[in-house]
């Protein structure tokens, strides 16, 4: 896949929203400051005049964010989970509109589900994988900053991954927004899963 245009396309703030077309659409989730924005702007080529805005305080992604890739999908920028200084009516309002998004609308063609790689998957990463699972979406799991990881700790932090998480190996992604490590590979993956959904 190669990428030349990208523009945001539009928003869902509430359960049954209406998506701005009908094209594929490929949902990227994560905790909150798990590199999720950087990564997006790194796989879409746009490094320098950012599309995904980069967030100094992890939750200010609020609602669910459409960019349309080329005319052909969606890659859709799903809202942070897991920040504590979030209020708990806001999560709780966050938690039923991703719900109704990954399992009520139909909408969604596949899921990439990001994990900081110098950290173990949380609680929330298990129970969205497993989530993801149940609701039969194919899922794609992608290790971030993979660059802040010496040599040594790699190996150990892809089967740290996989362990926790109870997915094949062949379904995680070691990723790097500042050397571009994984780029190609996510865009291959994003290839196969739109002609899953095709």
């Amino acid at each position: 896949m190669k990428i030349h245009e990208v523009e945001y396309a539009g928003t869902i703030a509430a359960p049954n929203g209406e998506a701005p077309g009908r094209l594929p659409q490929i949902a990227f989730s994560g905790r909150s400051n798990v590199g999720k924005s950087s990564l997006i702007n790194t796989v879409l080529g746009r490094t320098r005049s950012k599309i995904a805005r980069v967030s100094q305080t992890p939750g200010k992604t609020r609602a669910i964010n459409f960019f349309r890739v080329d005319g052909t999908f969606f890659l859709v920028d799903l809202p942070g989970y897991g920040y504590a200084r979030v209020p708990d009516a806001m999560r709780a309002e966050w938690r039923r509109l991703m719900e109704w998004y990954l399992g009520e609308s139909g909408l969604v063609d596949g899921v990439v589900h990001l994990v900081d790689a110098r950290r173990a998957p949380t609680d929330d990463d298990v129970q969205m994988v497993d989530y993801l699972a149940r609701l039969g979406l194919p899922t794609l799991v992608v290790l971030t900053k993979m660059d802040k990881l010496k040599r040594s700790q790699r190996a150990a932090a892809v089967t740290r991954a996989r362990d926790a998480l109870g997915v094949e190996e062949e379904q995680l992604l070691p990723f790097s927004a500042k050397t571009g490590e994984g780029r190609n590979e996510l865009l291959q993956a994003l290839d196969g899963l739109l002609e899953a959904a095709s």
